[in-house]
């Protein structure tokens, strides 16, 4: 299944090469997104300076996108990650109401039957097993989802209005790595849903994406925040995130009407033995005092010595403040979102 959605599609970006002419990536937070990543001329070296193996600049390359709808009633979440060895993707559908959460996973063993976009403005990223399918699919500024299941069907565009301001940055990792990261919350939603056969009416739902790609560490942990709603009539959004982009800047920042600003570095406190409690999320200037209530959890534990991961991804419910760099507040009061909790070994 291919998205067909007929909402217009935001126009393309400029041209942007994330890898220089020197082999390197350009570090910083950008004004717009990068158009081509050009892995392939990266110079990557080891860690006592000489070049990497074909098999490590292979092996060690990780790319993974995320898309999710939010509404008051309900969330929608789907992600395709490739880790070399393997591929995996998954999709869920929580309904608050009932406290039910309808989900589906692939998994495919050295990228078979799956592929991803080497681009965050072009491209499909996608991973099929049996009759389940994942489809994510970016255009200039705007991503298109497609989920197929027998419980699960979706066919959505995802896009800005007049004012477009993505988040894209690129910064170091580890020793000799990077992680080029792009992502856009509060975003329109246009399309159609299905769950258990049922049309889900998507009037009143915002969403959001992320991109992430690069050579990131061999052991890698992230806590992280994301929330796409209203405050009102005014639409918002925001990223927060500790543990992966944090060398020299941060991929923290919230949206108000489509506007992006920058936020401070944020401090995640919660007790990951009992991670259904609230979570506290506050900057050390004050800027930012939320709390996070978990409702749902989607959950997945591996250990297989090579590769492990402990990851834990919340639906709940956000409360709180945000001080903005000009002075406005931002108040949430019950908007749902997500939050996350994850380690990899890979």
């Amino acid at each position: 299944m291919v998205a067909s959605v007929s909402a217009e599609v935001s126009p393309q970006p400029a041209p942007f090469r994330l890898i220089q002419a020197d082999g390197q990536p350009q570090f910083g937070i950008f004004g717009q997104p990068a158009t081509e990543l050009g892995v392939a001329d990266f110079d990557y070296r080891t860690a006592m300076d000489k070049p990497a193996s074909r098999l490590a600049r292979w092996a060690h390359y990780k790319q993974f996108q995320f898309v999710s709808v939010s509404h008051p009633d309900w969330i929608l979440a789907a992600a395709i990650a490739d880790i070399r060895y393997l591929c995996s993707g998954f999709a869920y559908f929580y309904q608050s109401s009932t406290a039910s959460l309808t989900e589906f996973k692939l998994l495919q063993p050295l990228g078979r039957h799956s592929q991803m976009s080497s681009s965050p403005t072009a491209g499909v990223a996608a991973i099929t097993g049996g009759n389940n399918r994942i489809w994510i699919e970016p255009c200039g500024y705007s991503w298109r989802l497609a989920l197929q299941s027998k419980q699960l069907n979706a066919d959505l565009l995802l896009s800005p209005g007049k004012i477009v301001e993505p988040l894209a940055l690129c910064l170091p990792t580890g020793y000799n790595g990077w992680t080029y990261t792009q992502k856009h919350n509060g975003l329109q939603v246009t399309g159609d849903i299905q769950q258990q056969q049922q049309p889900v009416d998507v009037a009143g739902a915002l969403g959001g994406y992320d991109f992430s790609a690069g050579y990131m560490r061999r052991e890698t942990s992230w806590r992280w925040g994301s929330l796409s709603g209203y405050s009102g009539s005014d639409k918002i959004g925001f990223n927060l995130a500790a543990g992966v982009n944090e060398t020299g800047a941060t991929e923290n920042c919230c949206w108000l009407n489509g506007k992006r600003y920058l936020l401070p570095a944020v401090h995640f406190s919660f007790n990951r033995l009992k991670p259904d409690t609230p979570w506290q999320l506050t900057s050390h200037c004050g800027a930012i005092q939320l709390q996070f209530i978990p409702a749902a959890k989607r959950q997945e534990r591996l250990n297989l010595g090579l590769l492990a991961s402990n990851f834990r991804q919340y639906c709940g419910s956000w409360h709180g403040t945000i001080t903005l760099s000009d002075g406005q507040q931002i108040n949430f009061n019950g908007q749902q979102g997500l939050a996350e909790d994850h380690f990899a070994r890979w």
